[in-house]
């Protein structure tokens, strides 16, 4: 597992680039080895090493499983499910975090299963969707979560529309656990066979399933090497395990270093300062809205924070003001990754020696073996250096597919192996990444087009906006015209003709939002990104009453 020097080369069409990000780096090599295969691996070399915490308020609560421990239950878990189930089968999970997850998604990759993470705060129709979609087999999950009778909504799910859904609750664990007493054979699972079937956040519209193989390993571990996570380290788990930045990168990246891997239920910022000191985190992969209430938590100021390296920021923007206040309120390095659940997981990351404007302007450079190109979305015309088009890559790591949609996945990949992200970005020609935004998002007005991140940071530098989204809406004249959708820092009402001039100091006239609404809350998917097609249906249902300004 000690991993074997190996020479930076990230894959960027057009652009040269033979020094590492920090000048030396040491990145893992690229190995055919499954979810199995890397955690005896880490049992034989760090067995009585702590592997798994779990990280709740109550310290005699909190239970620890050594890498031994960890590989023995995860093998009782595949014995078990061998017995009820084959390999192939969808393995459904709808739950908070848990060490029975962490547990089950080895297990289920031992057992050739593929684990299908869901959201406990879907409604009944939600849930029902992803199940079918996958052709679930069996669905692990918890009875409650908040306000929401999982239990209840799993059995009425299996009673009405999938009779054969065999139903496990977390409540049962210990029973589930007996019935693998006795050991079976375990197939041949293969680094190229499929291990999770990630559903998209659905930002844009319907979740997908994306397949995603044992291969996902390997981003996350060269993630860890841009970050400066030592081995043996622990990291401070506060994302969803049914997101892949929990499952995936997280969980990934901690054993790949043979560290420890501190799991949260969920977010809570006082606990995770109390955690961080008591355990002595490393590192940890927070979104934005998760960093600010950690730095705004009251007792802040009375944790040794001193332990902590790095913060790992994804799947929002970071604001440079919030990365600079990171860094003098903790001394800790901002890290930035970008990634998709298509692409399993990590793109881009920066790295160590990265600096400030890299950090505030970027999202660092492709990871190894990952070739990205920038392209024009009308013509797939590879663009050079400095020019805005379609994000595509193209790694050993991408998904297999969308499961059961196979023209949706004729439309995602080219025949020649390529992902097309549907962002918008540029290469700097070191090879540095920038995105502008999604492709499905740009607005068209007049034939021209308009990209919304950009008006969307110009509206941010406003001192009275907290949050805002920038949608096209239809119309008769121009094709599409700029809504921005407005929250105001303080709760009072926004003065839309000072918004308006802000952005016509900062924009071309054409780019100026001419509609204005404002909001008190924006519609978040459960990783903070706004869900514009929500804003969209909002508008038609009069929720928004956009605001004309000249």
């Amino acid at each position: 597992m000690v991993a074997k020097d190996v020479a930076y080369q990230p894959q960027v069409s057009g652009v040269q680039q033979p020094i590492p990000p920090t000048g030396e780096q040491s990145y893992p090599p690229v190995r055919d080895v499954t979810l199995g295969e890397l955690l005896r691996e880490a049992a034989r070399e760090s067995g009585d090493r702590v592997a798994l915490v779990n990280g709740v308020a109550d310290r005699a609560l909190r239970r620890r499983w050594t890498y031994a421990e960890l590989l023995r239950e995860a093998e009782t878990v595949a014995y078990a499910l061998l017995r009820r189930f084959q390999p192939g089968d969808r393995i459904a999970v709808c739950s908070a975090n848990c060490p029975e997850w962490v547990i089950l998604e080895f297990g289920a990759a031992l057992a050739g299963m593929i684990m299908v993470p869901a959201n406990p705060a879907y409604r009944e129709a939600e849930l029902a969707a992803i199940l079918q979609d996958c052709e679930a087999t069996a669905l692990f999950h918890i009875d409650t979560w908040r306000s929401s009778a999982v239990g209840a909504i799993a059995a009425s799910i299996r009673d009405t529309l999938m009779p054969d859904l065999a139903l496990i609750s977390f409540s049962d664990w210990d029973t589930f656990l007996a019935s693998g007493a006795e050991p079976v054979p375990l197939p041949n699972v293969k680094p190229r066979d499929p291990v999770i079937i990630q559903f998209t956040s659905g930002t844009t519209g319907r979740p997908k399933g994306a397949m995603l193989h044992h291969g996902l390993i390997h981003p996350p571990a060269n993630v860890a090497v841009c970050c400066g996570f030592k081995r043996f380290g622990v990291w401070l788990n506060a994302m969803p395990m049914y997101h892949i930045g929990g499952a995936v990168v997280s969980l990934m990246a901690t054993i790949s270093v043979l560290g420890t891997f501190v799991q949260m239920r969920e977010w809570d910022p006082g606990l995770a300062l109390e955690l961080i000191e008591a355990e002595g985190c490393n590192g940890m992969l927070l979104v934005p809205t998760m960093i600010v209430a950690m730095l705004d938590h009251p007792t802040f100021a009375d944790h040794d924070l001193s332990t902590v390296d790095f913060i790992l920021a994804g799947a929002a923007p970071v604001p440079p003001a919030l990365s600079e206040r990171l860094t003098e309120r903790i001394g800790c390095r901002t890290m930035i990754c970008f990634g998709q659940t298509e692409a399993g997981g990590p793109i881009s990351n920066t790295a160590t020696g990265d600096g400030p404007h890299e950090l505030a302007n970027t999202l660092g450079r492709p990871l190894p073996g990952m070739q990205l190109e920038i392209r024009d979305p009308a013509t797939n015309a590879t663009l050079p250096p400095g020019e805005m088009g379609e994000m595509c890559i193209k790694s050993p790591q991408i998904m297999l597919g969308y499961y059961g949609r196979e023209d949706e996945t004729r439309s995602a990949m080219t025949p020649d192996g390529w992902l097309r992200l549907g962002d918008l970005g540029m290469l700097d020609e070191r090879g540095y990444v920038s995105i502008t935004g999604r492709l499905k998002d740009m607005i068209i007005r007049g034939g021209i087009n308009i990209y919304p991140r950009e008006v969307e940071d110009v509206l941010f530098e406003h001192p009275s906006v907290a949050q805002a989204a920038v949608i096209g809406l239809p119309d008769d004249k121009w094709g599409e015209i700029v809504l921005a959708v407005a929250q105001s820092i303080d709760g009072s009402p926004l003065r839309f003709e000072d918004l308006h001039q802000h952005c016509r100091d900062r924009l071309a006239g054409f780019k100026v939002p001419a509609l204005w609404a404002q909001t008190d809350i924006f519609p978040m998917n459960p990783t903070g990104k706004i869900q514009k097609f929500v804003l969209n249906d909002w508008t038609r249902e009069g929720r928004l009453v956009p605001v004309s300004v000249r």
